[in-house]
């Protein structure tokens, strides 16, 4: 007859021993990862600080052998040469106008159709989601030359409008897939109850859904406005004229012919450009994320 093996109960010092070694190895494990976050920080937070500490220190110590993070004598010169080389106020103007017009348009485009893509399943709807993803991936260089010819048959190169019209259809993929992730957090049973009251499709979304949608579509349409307040790549193609041109455009006019930079008014302008997408983020960073995952969540 087979005897079948009986597992020896750990000693009272054995089992201790086991919880010592389990806890330092937990605490290595955390410690390994605070570092690790740490050092990532540290690689982001580098170029923030480099610009700041850059656009106050003083030609002197710009050409300096032995730079330093903190300016010995800060100054406020290279802003106020940066304002006077170049039509900052009026690039930023542009820019402005280009990303609320884009954000905007996108968030009324977007709401419906993220209402249809998470409500309505089926192979369409599947479909639509899959090309959503796909065309996250697609680059700039890919689809500049359609987009320019496009806009030469429509008279828009070279206008503002022309820009809201790139800037909307680039962001609308991402913006559909935030406001479809709170659409699928709205309980189902709500729209039940609108259409038992009698309201139609369109009521209900206007009327019940569209509220619930409110810190969601304002994350959306914030989001819509950094991505085109930063955009570079589109506005240097598209826009000519200097009276046109958007604020990152703009920047690199403090490079010269030869490549060399205007280090210290580049910084302070940089520095400017950068504060309101900082701003806008920290204010979304939280419901971006809410947005993505609350599809995950089922009620």
């Amino acid at each position: 007859m087979r005897r079948v093996p009986v597992r020896r109960k750990p000693t009272t010092r054995e089992a201790s021993r086991r919880e010592s070694t389990g806890l330092r190895t937990g605490r290595a494990a955390r410690t390994g990862q605070y570092l690790a976050l740490l050092a990532y920080l540290v690689f982001l937070a580098f170029p923030f600080v480099w610009l700041i500490s850059t656009a106050f220190k003083p030609a002197r110590e710009l050409g300096s052998l032995h730079p330093t993070w903190i300016p010995e004598h800060p100054t406020l010169d290279n802003f106020r040469q940066a304002f006077d080389e170049q039509p900052l106020l009026q690039a930023a103007g542009n820019s402005l106008v280009a990303a609320v017009s884009a954000a905007l348009i996108a968030v009324v485009i977007a709401t419906p159709m993220a209402y249809a893509m998470a409500r309505h399943r089926g192979r369409l709807a599947t479909a639509a989601t899959g090309w959503v993803v796909v065309s996250q991936a697609f680059p700039f260089v890919l689809v500049i030359i359609p987009l320019f010819l496009i806009l030469k048959n429509l008279h828009l190169i070279n206008t503002l409008w022309g820009l809201i019209l790139v800037y909307v259809v680039w962001s609308l993929p991402f913006a559909l897939w935030m406001l479809a992730g709170y659409v699928r957090a709205v309980p189902a049973e709500l729209e039940e109850a609108a259409a038992v009251d009698g309201a139609g499709r369109v009521r209900t979304l206007v009327s019940v859904v569209a509220p619930l949608l409110a810190p969601g579509i304002v994350a959306t349409a914030l989001f819509a406005f950094i991505t085109a307040w930063n955009e570079f790549f589109f506005a240097l193609v598209l826009l000519k004229t200097p009276e046109k041109q958007t604020l990152p455009v703009v920047l690199t006019h403090f490079l010269g012919a030869e490549g060399v930079a205007d280090l210290g008014p580049l910084a302070a302008a940089a520095f400017l450009a950068t504060l309101p997408s900082l701003v806008l983020f920290a204010f979304i960073q939280r419901r971006i994320t809410g947005g993505m995952t609350a599809g995950a969540v089922k009620h």
